[in-house]
């Protein structure tokens, strides 16, 4: 009898030290939530006027790791995720070494996305609820190296694949304009269409776009895709891609007043700042998966030609200096749609974008200037 009370207190001890702890834990984490402004999860809506988002006790936060995490867009949805979660519920992932400042703003790992392996055990070990999967070669870089756009592309997709079916992650994979050909409408491209590419890019993406839809229907895998125009953003230095002389324009336009053109002047192709580029991923996956008609949706901001830009830009560099020289990748911006029918996204989900044309480069100059000092 002295032994059972004995057990019995002791027991009971232990029960009321895990609950104050666990009442700190949730304190901490509310704490957090409150101070990087009122996380939400997937599938809630904004609750007040000042746009804070407030999360059901009820439910966990989800777990999330974006792959090819250092790339154009994974830094910089890393940060809006864990100001609507808390920093460590997002976790940032690439193959190269981080600097300084992505270390200190929140946690990232080594994952290499042809290392089924290392990812399995990342995914395991971290309890990842949401997989967010950026890691590729993008169109210009990958027809220079088409067996490691292809292994990167298409095997990396597949390991991330198999993992979200294994482990019931909610799957993220991003498309693009690339995923369409010269044998497509371009002026609208709806979201179901004829699409064959020319570019392994484009392929790659086609493929991704139809496996994970094959995943859904097969095994109930909560994949979502969004096919991206050309994305601008002042935060990463342009890569020398189809659409990046759109980015290449303010930094020349700022530092030498000079800009040469790779496109015709009169290459229209769909454009997106990179704000209303990371809401869309926010929102769309914020979506219950019951209300989705498609699994892959087109969204859009603006759709301009180089002509139309520089005019745009010579309102804040007046005297800037405008040569061309077409080359190569006219031919992949030939193929491409001209004007992105987002109709589907904005009925089904409620998509909109915030930035036109003049706010865009409003912005940008903004923060260039501020970025070398002028």
């Amino acid at each position: 009898m002295l032994l059972q009370n004995l057990t019995r207190n002791a027991l009971r001890h232990y029960n009321v030290r895990c609950n104050r702890l666990n009442a700190l834990r949730h304190y901490y984490v509310r704490c957090n939530r409150l101070y990087s402004g009122g996380p939400q999860l997937f599938g809630q809506n904004q609750v007040n006027e000042n746009k804070q988002e407030v999360l059901s006790q009820s439910q966990e936060i989800p777990r999330i790791l974006i792959t090819g995490g250092l790339g154009q867009l994974g830094s910089m949805l890393a940060r809006k995720l864990r100001a609507k979660y808390y920093p460590e519920s997002v976790i940032l992932s690439d193959i190269v070494k981080p600097s300084k400042e992505i270390l200190k703003s929140g946690p990232y790992m080594y994952a290499d996305i042809l290392d089924f392996k290392n990812l399995q055990e990342l995914i395991v070990n971290q309890q990842i609820d949401v997989l967010i999967h950026f890691s590729a070669l993008l169109s210009a870089v990958g027809e220079q190296n088409i067996p490691l756009a292809m292994r990167v592309n298409i095997e990396g997709l597949h390991n991330v694949l198999e993992l979200a079916k294994q482990y019931q992650l909610k799957l993220f994979v991003p498309s693009t304009i690339g995923a369409f050909g010269p044998d497509s409408p371009r002026n609208p491209t709806p979201d179901i269409t004829i699409q064959r590419p020319r570019t392994i890019y484009g392929v790659s993406k086609v493929h991704g776009e139809l496996m994970g839809e094959y995943y859904h229907y097969k095994f109930g895998l909560d994949f979502r895709s969004l096919r991206f125009p050309g994305i601008i953003s002042a935060e990463t230095e342009p890569g020398g891609g189809t659409t990046d002389y759109a980015v290449q324009i303010f930094h020349d336009a700022i530092q030498t007043g000079q800009f040469t053109c790779y496109l015709r002047p009169d290459s229209r192709l769909p454009m997106m700042y990179i704000d209303d580029c990371i809401d869309s991923v926010i929102k769309y996956l914020d979506v219950p998966t019951e209300k989705l008609r498609l699994r892959t949706y087109n969204v859009n901001a603006m759709s301009f030609t180089p002509q139309e830009l520089i005019e745009e830009v010579k309102k804040f560099v007046p005297d800037l200096k405008v040569t061309y020289n077409v080359d190569s990748r006219q031919e992949i911006a030939d193929s491409w749609p001209e004007i992105f029918d987002d109709s589907g996204a904005k009925k089904d989900w409620g998509w909109k974008h915030k930035y036109d044309l003049p706010k865009m480069c409003e912005v940008m100059f903004t923060k260039l200037r501020q970025h070398y000092n002028k």
